[in-house]
């Protein structure tokens, strides 16, 4: 992690659970400025969860710095819940949540998947967002799932070899649904071997040169992870992708930075580029030496910029 660039870490002056229906409680934790410019941290996976270097993007002066994990994620109950689980769901959890702490506008910080459901609230509340900082641009189109599910394959078919390990040959042709039935087994070890190497095989996409492993998670949490993805994925992520990028060409008055890595495999470029170029008001940014990750030093470099710019908005509130 470049300690040069990011600021120190911190930690959570108040931490609570958001009771927000059918057994669900999102994880929120809250760190920084009590008064200052509240941002909001929207993690990826689906499922990810939040961790704590998230804290280290913002000036804690300056910000009020709020960090949740999504339903069935992380911290939250129910871990690994796929009921009531969908895209509008997340949504309204969000806009829960800003009403729970009387915000009336706050910056928006999603990466991966979080880009995406960044992109999904603020086109359903534009009038609540300030700001927007995306990274790893995802955009939750057909092309895409297959592509992470077996375009990848091009590119590092020693990798996607390891990724159909768990599959049968003949199962092969339909990825996913042979997934998501082994990691909707009874057996808990099933889940877990099918688990393992679905996360192994998206952490090796991260990073330019990978380092840590995905497999370094609780077991709970790795079949948590890949459960959502797979259930997300195989419902189309709930999304309407065409809605999805023409909300964002209506959010020109809300002041945005994408920022993505030129060797971003897991979500490419493609995805970046489509989005400047139907928001123009958007500021896109191509970090040329990274991939995936919020931590790839040039990638966390823009973030940590473009949080300190947009600081000095004055037309916050």
């Amino acid at each position: 992690m470049p300690d040069t660039t990011m600021y120190p870490p911190i930690d959570a002056h108040e931490i609570f659970k958001l009771d927000v229906g059918h057994g669900h409680q999102l994880y929120v934790e809250i760190c920084g400025n009590p008064i200052g410019r509240p941002v909001l941290v929207v993690h990826g996976g689906p499922g990810a969860g939040c961790v704590p270097e998230h804290r280290r993007f913002f000036d804690p002066h300056v910000y009020r710095i709020i960090i949740f994990d999504q339903r069935g994620a992380g911290r939250s109950t129910l871990l690994g819940a796929v009921d009531h689980n969908t895209t509008p769901d997340l949504v309204s959890d969000i806009e829960k949540l800003r009403a729970r702490l009387g915000i009336d506008r706050w910056m928006l910080f999603g990466g991966s998947w979080g880009s995406t459901l960044s992109l999904a609230y603020a086109a359903a509340n534009p009038d609540r967002v300030a700001a927007m900082i995306l990274r790893g641009s995802w955009l939750a189109r057909p092309e895409d799932v297959e592509w992470h599910m077996t375009g990848l394959r091009a590119l590092a078919p020693d990798r996607w070899e390891a990724f159909a390990a768990p599959i049968p040959e003949e199962e092969r042709g339909e990825m996913l649904e042979a997934y998501w039935r082994r990691l909707s087994d009874p057996d808990p070890a099933r889940r877990l071997f099918a688990a393992r190497a679905w996360c192994a095989y998206e952490q090796h996409f991260t990073k330019l040169v990978p380092t840590a492993s995905a497999t370094a998670r609780p077991d709970d949490e790795l079949v948590a992870l890949a459960r959502i993805e797979a259930h997300y994925f195989r419902n189309g992520c709930f999304l309407d992708p065409e809605a999805l990028i023409a909300g964002a060409a209506r959010l020109r008055d809300v002041p945005t930075v994408i920022v993505h890595g030129r060797y971003d495999w897991l979500a490419r470029l493609e995805a970046a580029w489509t989005l400047a170029k139907c928001w123009p008001t958007a500021t896109l940014e191509i970090v040329p030496d990274a991939a995936h990750s919020a931590f790839e030093p040039g990638v966390a470099a823009r973030l940590v910029a473009a949080t300190d710019r947009f600081a000095k908005l004055v037309s916050w509130s």
